[in-house]
C-alpha cells in the first residue's frame, strides 16, 4: 500500500464516522419532529385545482395573468381550451376536464364561460366553489340570448360579424366575432391598444347556434359562488352582471374593468379566486 495511502484513509474514515454518528443522533430525535409535522399537514386541507373558463372571442392564453399568480401562491392551474361550438357540447367538454381531477377544485369561468360553469358543475361533488368574472350566471331553463338582453348596456351585438361554417358531417352553420375595428372599444377598453389588436386578431368564434341554449342545469343553486362585476363593461354590462350576482346570493365584488378584468387587473381577479378557495378549506 502507497504510504501516501495510509496517511489519507484515516482522517476519511473518521469524517464518514462522524456523519455516521451525527445521523444516528438525527434519527433518535426526528421521530417526534417528524410526527409533529405529519400531524401538521394531515390536519391542513389541500389547495384546492382552480379550473379557468375561457369565454367567447377570447382563448385560454387571457388567463394568462392570474395563472401565474395562483402558480406563483401554490395552486395548480388547469385552463382548458373551450370549444365555442354551443352550450351542450362545450358544458360536456369541461365536464370530462373536471371528472379527471382528484380533490376540490374552484370552477372560474369568464364571459360565456360562465354559463359553460354554470352548466358542467352540476352534479360534481369536487366542486367547491363557482367564481364568475364578468360572466353569464344563467338559470335552469334560461335562454342565453334571453338572458343577455334583459339590459340595455352593453354594446355586443352591433359589433359581432357572422361568417359561415362546415362541419365534417356535412352541416353548416355561422359563426361570430367582433368587428376588430370596434374590439377594443366594446371588449378590452382598459387593455393597452398593441395588446388589444393581437386579441382581435386571435379572438376565437363562437358558434351563433350557443346563443340560441338554454341552460339545462344551474350549479350556483347549490355551489357557493363568487362574482366580479366589471363596472365598465360593455359586452355583457355592469347591469346584468349585478343582477345575475344579486339573483345567484354570489359573494360579489366590483371593479373598474372593462369586460377582460383577467387580463387588465389579474391582481384583483386573483385575489377574489383566492378568497373562495380559501372558503373551501374552513
Amino acid at each position: 500500500m502507497p504510504a501516501h495511502a495510509s496517511r489519507t484513509r484515516p482522517p476519511l474514515i473518521a469524517a464518514v464516522a462522524a456523519a455516521a454518528a451525527a445521523g444516528l443522533v438525527a434519527l433518535a430525535i426526528a421521530p417526534g419532529a417528524l410526527a409533529e409535522e405529519t400531524t401538521q399537514s394531515a390536519g391542513s386541507s389541500p389547495k384546492p385545482t382552480v379550473v379557468l373558463v375561457h369565454g367567447a372571442f377570447a382563448d385560454a392564453s387571457g388567463w394568462g395573468g392570474v395563472a401565474k399568480r395562483l402558480q406563483d401562491d401554490g395552486y395548480t392551474v388547469i385552463a382548458p381550451a373551450n370549444p365555442l361550438r354551443g352550450l351542450p357540447q362545450d358544458a360536456t367538454y369541461v365536464s370530462s376536464v373536471l371528472a379527471n381531477i382528484d380533490g376540490p377544485v374552484v370552477l372560474v369561468g369568464h364571459s360565456y364561460g360562465g354559463a359553460v360553469i354554470t352548466q358542467a358543475a352540476a352534479g360534481n361533488p369536487n366542486i367547491k366553489a363557482l367564481v364568475y368574472i364578468a360572466a353569464m350566471m344563467p338559470d335552469n331553463g334560461e335562454n342565453l340570448a334571453a338572458l343577455t338582453s334583459k339590459f340595455s348596456d352593453a354594446q355586443l351585438r352591433p359589433a359581432l360579424r357572422p361568417a359561415p361554417f362546415s362541419n365534417a358531417d356535412g352541416t353548416s352553420g355561422y359563426e361570430l366575432t367582433i368587428d376588430p375595428v370596434q374590439f377594443r372599444a366594446v371588449f378590452a377598453a382598459d387593455v393597452p391598444s398593441t395588446q388589444a389588436r393581437i386579441m382581435a386578431a386571435s379572438q376565437r368564434p363562437i358558434s351563433a347556434s350557443a346563443f340560441g341554449d338554454s341552460a339545462t342545469a344551474a350549479a350556483w343553486r347549490d355551489i357557493p359562488s363568487w362574482a366580479l362585476v366589471a363596472k365598465q363593461d360593455k359586452t355583457l354590462g355592469a347591469q346584468l352582471e349585478r343582477f345575475e350576482a344579486e339573483r345567484a346570493g354570489s359573494h360579489t365584488v366590483e371593479i373598474d374593468s372593462s369586460h377582460v378584468p383577467m387580463v387588465s387587473h389579474p391582481g384583483a381577479v386573483t385575489s377574489l379566486i383566492e378568497s373562495a378557495a380559501r372558503s373551501t378549506s374552513s
